[in-house]
Formats: structure tokens, C-alpha cells, sequence
């Protein structure tokens, strides 16, 4: 069975419910299970990330999805702490080339999202993960998905904590393109 693992921080609750979207988006993929995991304020610990258990079931997964609001043009500091704490998997290269993409949220249209997007996508690639990116096309989808045309990973906007349905809808499917691409290059026991 192919793993995704989808790790995120939530503060209101829209990051949260847009990590549901993407689990549902991988589990209709057959194969797959989805295992998701949450940075909680009890796993920082004057300001270090010590949730060992979470870290640890990370690496026996072949895809991983990260997720954080974006506050001050970046990942949450939660988010941040998490990803100081993988410095010791980086070392052993446990995440290498496992597949990786990712999805934030805020409150304003621009709010330097792409900022986090671009942070989550050098942190995977410091990991030595592979980048699957949101193929969709910007205002180009039949469906109106990636309303925002973010191509790197999911863009979403929220105004008063309510989240646009085309946003879970485009959640739904980076975590089925993410269960896809894991299959593809998923390495077959022989």
C-alpha cells in the first residue's frame, strides 16, 4: 500500500479543512492509504519542535504534503519549528526522493502566499524530495480549479474563515495528483 502523509498547521481552521480536501483527493486513488498529522501548540516547546513520534513516522511514507497558513509572507512559525526539526533526516537523507508538494492559505488574494509555496517546495528539495507541482492551468480548467493559477502547489484564499469551494475542489485534486505520481514512481518489490 502506497503512503501519503499529509503534515500541516492550522490556526483557524481553513488550513485544516483544506488538508481534509487533499486527503480525500489521495484516498479515492486506489492503493493508497493517507495518513495525516497535525502540528498541535503541545509539540513546540519553547519555540523547538519536539514531537519525535510524528517526525519518525514520516519516514516510511513515499509521499509527503505540507501545509501552513501563510503569516508574514511565510509558513507559520509552528510549520517552521517542525521543519527546523527534520535537520537529523536531512542528514541521513530519510526523505530523499520521496515525492513532495504542498498547499497555504490567507487572508488577503496576493498575501505573499507563493512565498510559502515557494518555501515548502526548497525545504523538499533541501530533503532531496521530488516537486510535484499543481498541473492545472490557471483560469484554463473546466472545472475552475486553481482559480488563484498558482502552478507551484495550492494557493487558496479565505475571508472570514469561509473557504471557496473551487479552492477544496483544486485541495481534492493535488491530493490526487500527489497519490498518482507517487504510484508512478513508486519502486516495485521484486
Amino acid at each position: 500500500m502506497l503512503k501519503v502523509a499529509i503534515i500541516f498547521h492550522s490556526v483557524s481552521g481553513t488550513t485544516k479543512k483544506l488538508a481534509e480536501a487533499v486527503g480525500h483527493g489521495a484516498m479515492s486513488i486506489s492503493g493508497v492509504e493517507v495518513i495525516k498529522m497535525e502540528i498541535v501548540g503541545a509539540d513546540i516547546v519553547e519555540g523547538r519542535f519536539i514531537n519525535s513520534i510524528l517526525i519518525e513516522r514520516l519516514k516510511d511514507v513515499d509521499a509527503i504534503i505540507f501545509g501552513s497558513p501563510t503569516f508574514m509572507g511565510c509558513v507559520s512559525a509552528q510549520f517552521k519549528a517542525f521543519a527546523d526539526a527534520t535537520g537529523d533526516l536531512w542528514a541521513e537523507k530519510a526523505w530523499s526522493n520521496k515525492i513532495a508538494s504542498g498547499f497555504t492559505i490567507g487572508s488577503n488574494l496576493s498575501g505573499d502566499q507563493l512565498n510559502t509555496i515557494q518555501y515548502l517546495q526548497i525545504f523538499a528539495n533541501q530533503h532531496g524530495m521530488l516537486w510535484a507541482s499543481l498541473d492545472i492551468l490557471g483560469n484554463y480548467d473546466p472545472k475552475n480549479r486553481n482559480r488563484l493559477g498558482a502552478q507551484s502547489g495550492l494557493i487558496a484564499h479565505s475571508k472570514g474563515g469561509e473557504l471557496n469551494e473551487i479552492d477544496l475542489n483544486t485541495a481534492n485534486y493535488l491530493g490526487q495528483r500527489v497519490a498518482n505520481v507517487a504510484k508512478r514512481f513508486a519502486v516495485k518489490e521484486i
